[in-house]
Formats: structure tokens, C-alpha cells, sequence
């Protein structure tokens, strides 16, 4: 499981940096956005939980967050474009691929977070937005992180805060194919464009 799917990560990685490089984003693989981490200290995790523009929004605010990508993730096709995943009949869920410092942010609390932006209580769906493309999910790729997200899961259920269970899923993560370049950053580029997620004051 660790070796294909640390494959998966570095190819999208490997990607990411060279397409950021061409655009000016990054000046080298050590630089991020919010201070110089080299990649090997860093480590990833891929959540969904509804339209990734907002998610990817919240998310890369946080003190610990490097590097955020939106794309695709789940489904058996060998490919996903937005065209086809919107229509909600790929298996494929809009996530954020969180590159992350843990030694500023640890995984627990990054997932805590992610439980306050997006309401994990309702099936493939937040807000407005309906279809199996926008249900809750956390992608592991160890079983580290699997054990953390069933803890954390736990700990929202019996906090109590959402008057609802929790129905996010745990999966593997077998692929992640990057969205197109307009869906990068997309609030950044479109500040008064479409979101459906907010931090709600609530506590873990």
C-alpha cells in the first residue's frame, strides 16, 4: 500500500512543482508560500469534503499548510476532467491535496479543522451542491494516518458538536489527478466567487 501509494504522491508532486515552477508560483522545490520547507520534512494527506474550491480556500490559510492542489480522486477511471466528474457518475470526489509541515501542524489538528469547514454529517453532499463527487472523505495513504482520522472522527461524534453522526469516509489512496489550472486557487484568482464552506466556532 505505502509503495504505490507514495508513487501516486511523488508523480503528482513532481508535477505540481513543475507546473508552479513555469508559472512563477514557486522559485525552487524548497520555497513555499509561507516560509522555505524542504519536501522531505513535509508530508500529504487528500480530503474531500465538498466543492474543493472553498476547502482549498480555508485550508491553505493555516499556519503548517505548504502547498494545497485541487483535483480528483477515488474513481477507476484511468483519467478525470471536470466535464466528467461533475456529472457525478465516475467515483471520483473533488478533494485538496494538503502538502503539510508536521512540526508546525500535526495531522490531528489539521483534521479537526477540515471537521469545522464542511458539515460531515450529510451523504455526497454540502450546500447546495449534491452528488457522490462532493461526499466527505479522507484519503490515507499509511496506516498512521488511517488511525488518526478514525481517532479524530471519534473524538467530533462524541464531542456532540454536529447533531448529526459523521459519515466521512476513510479510504485508500490509489490516484489523484490534478484539476485544471482555472480550478487552482480559484478563490484567490475569483475572490467573489462561489463557496459553501465557513470555520464554524465549534470545538473538538
Amino acid at each position: 500500500m505505502k509503495t504505490n501509494t507514495l508513487r501516486v504522491i511523488s508523480m503528482v508532486l513532481l508535477s505540481f512543482f513543475a507546473t508552479e515552477a513555469q508559472n512563477s508560483w514557486a522559485k525552487s522545490k524548497k520555497t513555499s508560500h509561507k516560509g522555505k520547507t524542504k519536501m522531505s520534512e513535509t508530508q500529504t494527506i487528500v480530503l474531500g469534503g465538498g466543492c474543493f474550491w472553498g476547502v482549498e480556500d480555508l485550508i491553505r490559510k493555516q499556519d503548517g499548510v505548504v502547498k494545497t492542489l485541487v483535483g480528483y480522486t477515488g474513481g477507476n477511471e484511468a483519467d478525470a476532467k471536470y466535464e466528467r466528474v461533475k456529472k457525478g457518475n465516475t467515483g471520483h470526489v473533488e478533494t485538496v491535496l494538503v502538502e503539510y509541515d508536521p512540526k508546525k501542524l500535526k495531522l490531528e489538528e489539521l483534521l479537526k479543522f477540515f471537521f469545522k469547514l464542511h458539515n460531515p454529517t450529510t451523504l455526497n453532499q454540502q450546500g447546495n451542491d449534491i452528488g457522490s463527487q462532493y461526499r466527505s472523505v479522507i484519503f490515507v495513504s499509511s496506516q498512521d494516518q488511517r488511525e488518526v482520522s478514525e481517532r479524530v472522527i471519534k473524538l467530533v461524534n462524541e464531542s456532540k458538536q454536529w447533531k448529526s453522526p459523521v459519515v466521512t469516509a476513510i479510504e485508500e489512496l490509489k490516484n489523484f489527478f490534478p484539476a485544471e489550472d482555472y480550478h487552482q486557487d480559484y478563490l484567490i484568482k475569483n475572490p467573489d466567487g462561489y463557496t459553501c464552506h465557513w470555520v464554524r466556532k465549534i470545538t473538538f
